[in-house]
């Protein structure tokens, strides 16, 4: 029953995006696809997990995440960020979760079963998918897709040797325009920094929690393999990359609600993260985020005033 209403709603949703461009070939609807600026970070930031900082006080959240299929709100809220400085790309997540579950603990453990967020970053042949639990647990992929193997140079590096990678097809999508897919699943994003912080108790389900929150650190220089068109590491002003974020849960909203258990930023409009012309507009500027802190400073909670 769920195989068949997710093929009729991505029916519905192709036929939406037919009529608003007959080229294109893809489940989610141009004119739903997010955009986002993300500003310059002129202060440090310490990895932590509890996004205390002043610039994720000020900087731009994304609205509340929404079912990956239908688009309808989600049981939970779930909101995201991005901010920037010259030596790393900034994410975080602010999760609302009233039991903190997580049962995974060893770097590439199948996390997608239990409770975690995700964030994909694209380039033009290739696209990088990390997840992250609340254990700190965290999964990394590398795919490259297989027309620009050879002519990208990926063929001539160790690290991408065929013996090394495993074909992929996506999940639900499985007649992208581009073809297949190469994985490289033991792959991990050079220098990344991640953290987590709970706010309640993990895996006690006699209190109630409040949720968790997520931050991360990935330097532009282990993005290099992401940059095969030339584009600037770390970006100019105005350049603009394609990333997608998304929380994937072990439970589903009660009927009615038609709860797939994957919620976004920017709805796929089928049960595939690995589809990047769905995925979030991401507009890097030089403008620094800390203007937005005399004018609007943090209140006492953490949060905007």
């Amino acid at each position: 029953m769920r195989t068949l209403f997710s093929a009729l709603i991505l029916a519905a949703l192709a036929s939406v995006a037919a009529a608003q461009n007959p080229e294109w070939h893809f489940p989610c609807p141009t004119n739903e696809i997010a955009r986002y600026t993300a500003c310059r970070v002129t202060e440090p930031i310490q990895v932590d997990g509890r996004l205390d900082e002043r610039v994720w006080q000020a900087a731009t959240t994304s609205p509340r995440f929404v079912d990956i299929i239908t688009g309808k709100p989600a049981l939970h809220d779930t909101r995201a960020m991005v901010v920037w400085d010259d030596q790393n790309l900034y994410v975080a997540y602010r999760v609302t979760e009233p039991d903190v579950q997580a049962k995974f603990t060893q770097h590439n453990d199948p996390i997608y079963y239990d409770n975690d967020v995700e964030f994909f970053l694209a380039g033009p042949d290739a696209y990088y998918e990390f997840e992250i639990n609340a254990h700190n647990t965290c999964y990394e992929v590398f795919f490259i897709w297989e027309e620009a193997y050879e002519k990208r140079g990926f063929a001539t590096e160790p690290e991408f040797a065929r013996t090394r990678l495993k074909p992929f097809n996506g999940v639900g999508y499985t007649t992208h325009p581009r073809g297949s897919r190469l994985g490289q699943f033991d792959w991990t994003l050079p220098g990344k920094q991640t953290a987590v912080h709970i706010d309640g108790t993990l895996n006690d389900s006699t209190d109630t929690d409040r949720g968790w929150t997520v931050e991360l650190a990935f330097p532009w220089s282990g993005c290099r393999w992401l940059a095969t068109d030339g584009r600037a590491l770390p970006p100019r002003d105005g350049d603009v990359w394609r990333m997608d974020f998304s929380r994937f849960n072990t439970y589903k909203a009660p009927a009615p609600a038609r709860d797939s258990g994957g919620w976004v930023w920017t709805r796929h409009g089928v049960w595939d993260s690995h589809v990047p012309e769905c995925f979030v507009f991401v507009e890097f500027r030089t403008d620094p985020v800390a203007p937005v802190l005399r004018a609007h400073p943090p209140s006492a909670t953490g949060g905007q005033p």
